[in-house]
């Protein structure tokens, strides 16, 4: 089958199975643009709590998957790609966070969303770039803190907040690589455009950026502002938005290196048009969870969307 054939599939097969299709902005544009719901992490998790479908097909990372089954634990969630990880997650080993914690027994646990549901079944409080500062900013100025697994997200929020929180030493793969030095270059060839980062960006990127905000805060501002050039510093497929709402504008990826003008995520690009139309017709592979974990993960889910919900994120 060409690639019309094959989305005309996805879409016939979507429709008589009545599945919720999921997706993450940073998957390519084909799958973005069949999905029944694209966004950010906390977006995602919003939308995966309120799936009326008995089958959720999310593309995404396993993560995000996971989660959106612990929101869900009686539907069923299939993932075109089980092996697609997260270098954030895969940072911060459970057994090894464990070990971690028993240095802080007293110290409350924000994790961010960006984990296994291992990991978030050890934390009190689950974050998103996108609500990590009200989640932070929800404790006492006094509280003791331990934030996992993003120490680049967590010095952000330090920053901001004033607060001292202990870090787990974990970066995503993907925004830790970009260097200050290949964008300040950029900027140089590029003086009429702003720069536009992820918190999950080092200190060194994030100090010479215009803006910094998480995946939907950066489309919010790009649409709305009267720049018409902008250097993105955070994964690819984001772009792809920022172009169907701002067409007339200019969008450059700052690269992980010079080799490429890109910056991909190896494991967003693992799902593509023809494992998604197999996962769907077998409905598989399919997310399992200890029911244990599942049901201890909940818990710090539902407070971070209660917290999003009454600071508006939501």
């Amino acid at each position: 089958m060409n690639t019309s054939e094959i989305i005309d599939e996805i879409k016939s097969i979507k429709q008589d199975k009545d599945i919720s299709l999921l997706a993450h902005y940073y998957q390519i544009p084909e799958i973005q643009d069949i999905a029944d719901f694209i966004g950010d992490s906390l977006a995602l998790s919003q939308k995966a709590k309120e799936v009326k479908s008995d089958i959720i097909v999310f593309c995404g990372v396993h993560f995000m998957a996971e989660t959106a089954k612990i929101l869900n634990p009686t539907k069923k969630v299939v993932v075109p790609v089980l092996d697609a990880g997260c270098s954030l997650a895969d940072s911060c080993p459970p057994d090894a966070f464990a070990s971690f914690l028993n240095n802080y027994p007293d110290y409350i646990v924000i994790t961010y969303i960006n984990s296994s549901a291992e990991i978030k079944a050890m934390s009190d409080l689950i974050c998103t770039s996108g609500n990590a500062v009200q989640i932070v900013e929800s404790l006492p100025k006094d509280a003791k803190i331990v934030f996992a697994p993003d120490k680049n997200l967590g010095n952000y929020i330090n920053r901001l907040t004033g607060r001292n929180m202990v870090l787990w030493n974990g970066v995503c793969q993907v925004h830790d690589l970009l260097t200050a030095q290949t964008i300040l270059k950029m900027k140089m060839e590029h003086p009429d455009a702003l720069l536009v980062a992820h918190p999950e960006c080092n200190q060194a990127v994030l100090q010479v950026a215009d803006y910094i905000g998480s995946t939907n805060g950066m489309l919010k501002y790009v649409e709305q502002s009267s720049h018409q050039k902008f250097i993105i510093a955070s994964e690819t497929g984001i772009v792809h938005q920022m172009k169907k709402r701002s067409p007339d504008k200019l969008f450059l990826v700052a690269p992980a290196d010079e080799t490429c003008s890109c910056n991909d995520c190896p494991y967003m690009k693992m799902n593509n048009l023809e494992n998604l139309y197999q996962c769907m017709l077998d409905e598989s592979p399919e997310i399992e969870l200890d029911a244990d974990i599942a049901e201890r993960a909940l818990k710090p889910i539902e407070k971070m969307l209660e917290i999003s919900k009454t600071a508006g994120l939501i």
